[in-house]
């Protein structure tokens, strides 16, 4: 303990979590036997974990040697089977940003977030990825915006509907400003999520079908998706005006959530009518 501490004042919070993190394994559930002074791995152990020399991984403890490198990292991280809460912090405190977030899978959500989603029975909510797959929604979604249920996965896509669906189109009152909204939140929210192959194949693909968004990708606009209004061509009740907003989802960093709220009275009453 006295040793953590002295890492800790010392400036180094690096050193003072590997230890921690360390002393926290059972050496004989990982195949290491041996009597042993203190609790967990020893250094060595460590780095043959993580596949880099004891003298290197000594260094890092003692805060000595510079910044470790992502791959370095994720390495250690693996080594000490830490969690994703605890592998962020990692390197955090070692180079001072996230690391890329993980490939989650694409194809649902949580049964309480889905949940969530479904006490909104006025307001539409969508979940999407960074590349604007759209892998959860409410029936309120469903009836005021899109029938993803009727979509196979891969036409989920907001960014390929926007600009290859006629349809998807026509609905929007301002196309252009929710077309350029969409591209620019693109560029930049793939370009923090490590999403560069699955971004480079949507792009290579609505590129060659749409000079449009060749156009408009050229430009390279970024933004973030923050909150804003926009307002659809119902086929049934007409323009609704929505003010949506995008939140964050805790331990998925690959998702936000969107939540579309009626503008006004008028708006909420064709929502009523529609999901009553």
């Amino acid at each position: 303990m006295t040793d953590r501490l002295d890492a800790i004042d010392n400036g180094n919070r690096l050193g003072a979590f590997l230890k921690d993190r360390r002393q926290r394994l059972d050496p004989v559930a990982l195949g290491f036997g041996g009597r042993r002074r203190t609790p967990g791995l020893r250094r060595e152990e460590v780095a043959l974990r993580a596949h880099i020399s004891t003298t290197w991984y000594t260094w890092l403890e003692q805060g000595r040697g510079g910044a470790p490198s992502p791959r370095v990292l994720d390495s250690l991280a693996d080594a000490l089977m830490m969690t994703e809460a605890e592998r962020e912090h990692l390197f955090l405190v070692s180079i001072g940003r996230p690391p890329k977030a993980p490939a989650f899978a694409r194809d649902g959500i949580s049964w309480r977030l889905q949940r969530f989603l479904d006490a909104m029975p006025l307001i539409p909510a969508t979940v999407a990825t960074s590349t604007w797959d759209i892998v959860g929604w409410n029936r309120a979604a469903k009836l005021a915006l899109t029938d993803y249920e009727v979509l196979p996965p891969g036409e989920r896509n907001i960014l390929r509907r926007m600009f290859l669906d006629p349809a998807a189109r026509a609905a929007q009152s301002d196309w252009e400003s929710v077309a350029r909204f969409l591209v620019a939140t693109f560029r930049a929210e793939t370009a923090r999520a490590g999403e560069d192959s699955r971004a480079a194949e949507i792009v290579a693909e609505i590129s060659e079908k749409s000079s449009d968004f060749a156009r408009m990708w050229t430009e390279n606009d970024v933004q973030t998706t923050g909150e804003g209004a926009k307002t659809i061509r119902h086929a049934i009740v007409g323009e609704i005006t929505f003010e949506f907003s995008s939140f964050a989802i805790d331990g998925r960093p690959d998702l936000k959530l969107m939540i579309y709220n009626p503008a006004g009275e008028a708006d909420l009453e064709k929502m009523g009518k529609l999901c009553g």
